[in-house]
């Protein structure tokens, strides 16, 4: 949530102790992670440095959450392919992706979450549950496809033409497999322009 008021300093000191500026007391990666919920906006400097820290604290935050039963939101198989990500040609276009995904998902999570309260109300996992689910997997599918076309204007046609063949034939559940084969295809082309130049 982006705020129109400058973020809140934290300052990180040898003792690996947290300073919270702006109340003018210490606070734990528990309290930042409240913060984060809130929707308060803050910055982490490395206190003798000067250096700009948040990432690797925002990082951090993760790290612990992900290690709490029960709090995993990070599949291996989604953090294996992140990783693989790490040097690749496409490591610059990962970030704008996730987060034009995850801003994405954040506006479209409350029609989510009536769609999972309609769904679950009566029996749970029935029939309407799974195909409330189906079709959430389909519209994020959709999106995710459209802003990696985004991204990228040399799977544009590739696309358009895999949509115009999907309407004449039924609906495949195969469209994981669609944007697996389109990344590979970006990858080789963006490796192919590297190469060339």
């Amino acid at each position: 949530m982006a705020s129109e008021k400058e973020p809140t300093v934290i300052k990180k000191y040898a003792n690996r102790r947290l300073y919270h500026t702006g109340t003018s007391s210490y606070v734990t990666l528990e309290d930042l992670a409240g913060l984060v919920r809130a929707g308060e906006d803050f910055v982490v400097y490395d206190a003798k440095s000067g250096e700009d820290i948040t990432r690797s604290v925002l990082a951090q935050i993760i790290f612990d959450e992900e290690a709490k039963d029960g709090q995993n939101l990070l599949p291996i198989t989604f953090l294996r392919q992140l990783i693989r990500f790490y040097g690749d040609s496409m490591q610059a276009l990962v970030p704008r992706y996730l987060e034009f995904s995850m801003e994405n998902f954040t506006q479209e999570q409350s029609k989510f979450r009536e769609q999972m309260a309609k769904a679950f109300g009566g029996t749970a996992f029935g029939g309407n549950a799974l195909d409330a689910i189906q079709a959430q997997t389909r519209a994020n599918m959709q999106m995710f496809t459209e802003a990696f076309r985004m991204f990228n204007p040399f799977t544009a046609a590739a696309a358009e033409k895999a949509r115009q063949a999907g309407a004449a034939e039924p609906a495949k559940s195969d469209d994981l497999g669609d944007l697996k084969r389109e990344l590979n295809e970006m990858r080789e082309r963006l490796d192919k322009l590297s190469r060339s130049k």
